[in-house]
């Protein structure tokens, strides 16, 4: 399988496409405006405990009230110091496989880790008090209208290890199949580490030498103490530790041995990426490329009308078969039908092929969009009980190579598969759209900042049409509106690179995705 990792990297926006055998399998996307903040190390204050939902609510100074679940709660802590001395690690040491943490390859290790029977059936209100300090890492960011997710489990991801600072476990990723080398890595950690903390051995690390892995080590507990030290300074609520930019997130968790190169077209994130491959990754700095192509990175490799498909409410099959992609706040629902497809010989064959062309395309959007959640796959009905099987085996194997969780139902006398998806973050049409205020928030329009940016990248898109000319930009006036307020600067960056004057104007008559660009006689 060929594999490349695209970065479009700008100073109002970076997007990240995974590209597999020629199609887009995951992106990513980070707004200077609305830099996300899963990962980040706060310390809060907890402004309400919930006995009946066994819950918190702390300030870590956002907007909304962060959430910590009672499992969430490292150990009894009356006294906050502590916390940050890391005593007593909350687990008897012991290790079962299939009962120990899910070890997975997220940026973020979450939630699962084990506790000691004794303290499991501590009830929250044993465990915290309002008004008590705590240092808090954000396991799930804001979605919708939820706040984030917050864990007192503090993690800090490495390229080939995860360091828990308050558990005494080593862990190896499941996705290392070789048992001989997943032994041999676990020997290694265990013989390396300090007491008293615990490792996860990502994917990245398999056939890594016991120098590389120690000097990792090294760094992310240093990491640890500077944190600590910080903590113990910072005002109440602040932010202790910022996670990475998408960027360098990117080249940590996604550019491994499977993916050929890495593509990116900054100058400036191209020298922090090799700066941080040379410090982290040696062995993989040949694969890092600077694009300098005249077409945009995302149009050159076919990943910009690849976005523009996955914010479609539609979405057609190779056959003439389509699915619908619906989603709520609670669920997703996804529904097949055989469209223009009318098959070759009998019904059942007609219904069993669009199904299982569907599975591939479900899997693909799945994964892209980042959907999560309950999800229900609304299949085309089939009398014969082997072809729901067939459906449901295709299904469970397309779903392999998704790095998030999913549990599968089997599929219902109904046509009906039922699953979940683990989710960590906003879905792609979240990012990118907003509530549709002509419909009054029954459908989705793309974001008036999503709007600016589409028109500056066809600024530069076709820059030869529009260099060192007058250009006039017409579109709807709440567009207008913040290009001349949020976006001015971003507009004045590429007035410089055009050497152009980009004079915009608001049209009632537009729709607010409308837009038109002309160069003006001079």
């Amino acid at each position: 399988m060929s594999a490349e990792l695209i970065i479009n990297a700008d100073f109002y926006e970076t997007r990240v496409a995974l590209v597999e055998n020629g199609q887009v399998a995951e992106f990513h996307v980070e707004r200077s405006s609305d830099r996300g903040i899963g990962g980040n190390i706060y310390k809060g204050r907890v402004v309400r405990v919930l006995p009946g939902m066994q819950a918190a609510f702390v300030d870590i100074h956002l907007e909304k009230a962060a959430f910590l679940y009672v499992s969430d709660v490292y150990q009894p802590m009356g006294d906050f110091e502590r916390l940050f001395l890391g005593s007593g690690n909350g687990e008897n040491g012991e290790e079962e496989e299939g009962e120990e943490q899910e070890e997975t390859d997220e940026a973020t290790i979450q939630n699962d880790l084990p506790l000691t029977p004794e303290y499991a059936t501590v009830p929250i209100e044993d465990r915290l008090q309002e008004g008590q300090e705590l240092l808090v890492q954000v396991a799930k960011e804001p979605i919708g209208s939820k706040g984030a997710r917050i864990t007192t489990h503090i993690t800090l991801p490495g390229r080939n290890l995860v360091l828990m600072p308050t558990m005494d476990h080593v862990g190896v990723s499941r996705r290392i199949e070789n048992e001989k080398e997943r032994k041999r890595l676990r020997e290694v950690m265990i013989s390396i580490r300090p007491s008293n903390c615990g490792f996860i051995v990502r994917t990245a690390a398999e056939g890594a030498e016991t120098e590389k892995l120690q000097a990792e080590m090294d760094f992310l507990l240093r990491l640890w103490q500077n944190i600590q030290r910080k903590a113990e300074v910072a005002p109440v609520p602040s932010l202790v530790y910022r996670e990475l930019d998408i960027t360098l997130r990117a080249v940590r968790d996604l550019f491994t041995k499977e993916v050929d190169r890495l593509i990116i077209d900054s100058e400036q994130e191209y020298r922090k990426v090799l700066t941080f491959i040379e410090t982290f990754m040696p062995a993989l700095q040949n694969g890092i490329e600077l694009y300098e192509g005249d077409e945009p990175i995302f149009d050159a490799y076919g990943i910009e009308m690849e976005i523009q498909r996955a914010l479609s409410r539609k979405i057609w099959l190779k056959s003439g078969g389509y699915i619908v992609i619906e989603t709520t706040e609670a669920l997703t629902a996804i529904d097949v039908n055989t469209g223009r497809y009318v098959g070759k010989r009998n019904l059942e064959e007609t219904i069993l092929k669009t199904n299982l062309e569907a599975v591939k395309e479900i899997a693909y959007q799945l994964r892209l969009r980042n959907l999560g959640g309950i999800i229900i796959i609304d299949f085309i009905d089939m009398e014969k009980e082997s072809n729901r099987e067939k459906v449901f085996n295709a299904l469970r194997e397309a779903l392999r190579r998704d790095k998030s969780k999913t549990n599968i139902l089997r599929m219902s006398e109904l046509g009906l598969i039922e699953m979940t998806r683990k989710r960590t973050r906003e879905s792609i049409g979240r990012v990118l759209c907003e509530s549709c205020f002509y419909c009054e928030g029954e459908g989705h329009l793309k974001s008036k900042q999503t709007v600016c940016y589409e028109i500056l990248r066809e600024l530069e898109r076709d820059r030869r049409d529009y260099f060192g000319r007058n250009v006039m930009v017409t579109v709807h006036p709440e567009v207008a509106a913040r290009f001349y307020d949020e976006e001015r600067t971003a507009l004045e960056r590429v007035e410089e690179r055009l050497q152009a004057r980009i004079m915009v104007k608001g049209e009632p008559s537009l729709h607010i995705e409308s837009y038109e660009i002309a160069p003006l006689e001079t």
